[in-house]
């Protein structure tokens, strides 16, 4: 296990969360890694969690290749836009489905405590926004970000998890989106490194 996850959240498929995610696989690569890429919005799920956890929904093929990438790698990056302080529906509706008991954690009989099924693993998540950080952290007090990072990925067991977001995307020249571009790759090639300091 040294491979890299990215999956883009991002429903749009010209978004410059994908442009993102292809430039961190670059960096990887560029590092001598091996990375996946999976864009949400080439899959095909039901992203609604009908019954919860009572009843199970047959796993559709996609869904199963991504729990299979999951568990094949030793670092997972989640690239969205945040949107109403949250990350897209599309994702949240992954998340449902993907990291199911079992698979993401094991909740222990007559306990409130429960087992971390993916230990072993470190993540980064890196949003687009325009709200200002002061607004995001202190009003919103970090919804998205903390959603993801403490709910999901360190209840499963996921870390460390390195943070970094993009703003202001409205008003934004092409210039400044290059730039962004250029510097999600070179996160792609510091963080392939610390996976290899961790699996060496």
């Amino acid at each position: 296990m040294g491979k890299v996850l990215v999956i883009n959240g991002n429903p749009d498929p010209e978004s410059l969360s994908g442009a993102m995610a292809s430039a961190y696989k670059d960096g990887v690569e560029k590092a001598g890694g091996a990375c996946q890429v999976i864009h949400l919005h080439e899959l095909e799920f039901d992203p609604i969690l009908h019954y919860g956890f009572r009843k199970r929904i047959p796993f559709e093929p996609d869904l199963e290749m991504a729990q299979q990438a999951i568990r094949d790698c030793a670092h997972l990056v989640f690239i969205y836009p945040v949107w109403w302080g949250t990350y897209p529906a599309l994702l949240k509706g992954f998340i449902d489905r993907v990291f199911m008991p079992g698979f993401a954690f094991q909740s222990v009989p007559d306990s409130v405590h429960w087992i971390k099924l993916l230990k072993g693993r470190s993540g980064r998540i890196i949003e687009s926004m325009d709200a200002p950080m002061w607004f995001y952290e202190d009003v919103y007090k970090s919804p998205a970000k903390n959603s993801l990072s403490i709910a999901v990925m360190n209840y499963c067991g996921i870390k460390p998890v390195d943070y970094t977001v993009f703003r202001p995307i409205k008003g934004s020249t092409h210039e400044d989106r290059q730039a962004w571009i250029k510097e999600v790759e070179e996160l792609g090639v510091e963080d392939y490194k610390q996976v290899m300091v961790k699996t060496s």
